[in-house]
């Protein structure tokens, strides 16, 4: 069987190559799908035994959701290698809402801003004409660019760690740099495209040799637990129009990300710009898998960029390897002990490969963007953009004085802003003559 299937969509993987690619996808988003709720469940003094029972909810709508992006149902999913989990886009918008009205108001105004955003991905096709290539390549960089930051604070231990920057952080991080490069560079093969789960397993090796595992976590979790509804748990939805409006708009981002990271998979995976089909279920799905989320008590769910750098990296597209994480996740979902295991693994351990593929999608987007023209017009477009947009990402104070909504969906990361200065800009300049 031609080692050359990972690279197609639909070729033919055995298990046993399939099962480390779909892993790794696991690592590369497993920090990421926790952290949101681990912030705002530790804002709001939540109840242990509550949280514990939404971070294992959150592995399970996860791997249902990538489920349906690579096997579509009807018009939902997008038939691409598109991995989903909880957004950390949103922490601020439900920061604010949680502090004013509590949790309960954060999923109401996540279930209807996820029906917003099912609504949006039925109309891509009409609203293409503000995805043109240079502004989804534009976005696609602004996401590299506002993810390098996470990609370091991983690399040096986790942001707001007691001993960030200690030198065993940054020697792990480096060793899983090395080791990834080496077998991207000097391997070929099942060796070159599971390179990054090769390094975070290395990584993680000599993260327990150095004694920065607690193992306690992993030994306390249960083997087996079932995922939970709303209606099971003790909380109920309450909805609130300030706190609908606001995560509302939250969600119109989140389908502009959306668009951002189909098109960076796309371009950096296959090659080719994203079909209309192909954006539109993408973005369906997006909003279904937030409204799941919101069933079962989860902050919203979207598709995520750490992958979107993964894809990029190891051009392994294949939706049966992918899947393979997806159920993985799934299991994570009704087996505690086993998120427990990759809860365990030190930031700086994902950080060395975080580093890399973050960059990696920022040179996707710039490889995408090469096919444009930058003279004149499109030149100035992607200046304005990129200064502004990640400018003002970078130095999110710029905005404070502003009314606190401005700030709260503009200054989050850089990639909003960039997107509508883009966008206004390329329906507002005239084309260059030919």
């Amino acid at each position: 069987m031609s080692v050359q299937n990972v690279y197609r969509l639909d070729g033919r993987v055995p298990l046993s190559r399939a099962i480390p690619l779909g892993i790794q996808h696991v690592l590369a988003m497993f920090l990421g799908n926790v952290s949101p709720l681990l912030i705002i469940c530790g804002m709001l003094n939540m109840d242990v035994g509550l949280k514990t029972t939404l971070i294992q909810n959150s592995m399970f709508i996860a791997g249902v959701v990538t489920l349906i992006q690579l096997y579509p149902i009807w018009k939902v999913g997008c038939r691409l290698p598109v991995v989903m989990g909880t957004s950390s886009g949103f922490i601020g918008t439900c920061k604010s809402i949680g502090s004013n009205f509590g949790y309960g108001a954060i999923i109401g105004a996540s279930l209807t801003g996820a029906i917003l955003e099912i609504i949006l991905g039925f109309f891509i096709k009409p609203l293409k004409k503000l995805f043109p290539p240079v502004v989804t390549s534009l976005v696609i960089m602004s996401i590299g660019l506002s993810l390098l930051p996470v990609g370091i604070n991983y690399f040096a231990g986790g942001s707001g760690a007691p001993d960030f920057g200690h030198w065993k952080h940054l020697l792990v991080g480096l060793i899983v740099v090395v080791v990834i490069v080496v077998l991207k560079q000097f391997t070929k093969g099942f060796l070159s495209v599971s390179a990054i789960l090769i390094g975070i397993v290395v990584g993680y090796l000599v993260a327990i040799a150095l004694g920065m595992v607690d193992f306690q976590p992993i030994a306390d979790a249960a083997w087996f637990s079932l995922p939970k509804p709303i209606f099971l748990l003790d909380m109920r939805m309450e909805f609130h129009w300030q706190a609908m409006i606001a995560m509302a708009i939250m969600f119109v981002a989140t389908a502009v990300e959306t668009v951002g990271d189909i098109s960076g998979i796309t371009n950096g995976g296959l090659d080719r710009e994203p079909t209309n089909e192909e954006l539109s279920g993408g973005v369906i799905a997006d909003g279904v898998g937030s409204l799941l989320a919101a069933l079962f008590g989860v902050l919203p769910n979207t598709s995520f960029s750490q992958n979107v750098g993964l894809v990029t990296v190891t051009k392994v597209v294949n939706r049966f390897c992918i899947m393979t994480g997806a159920v993985f996740l799934l299991l994570c979902g009704f087996i505690p002990k086993l998120s427990a295991i990759f809860s365990a693994m030190p930031q700086s351990v994902l950080g060395g490969a975080a580093v890399i593929m973050f960059a990696m999608i920022l040179v996707s987007g710039m490889q995408s963007l090469q096919r444009e023209k930058l003279n004149g017009r499109n030149g100035m477009i992607v200046a304005l953009a990129l200064g502004l947009g990640v400018g003002i990402g970078m130095v999110p104070s710029a905005l404070d004085q502003m009314p606190a909504w401005v700030g709260q969906i503009f200054a989050q990361n850089g990639i909003i802003m960039t997107f509508v200065i883009a966008t206004v800009m390329n329906l507002i300049l005239p084309k260059d003559k030919e």
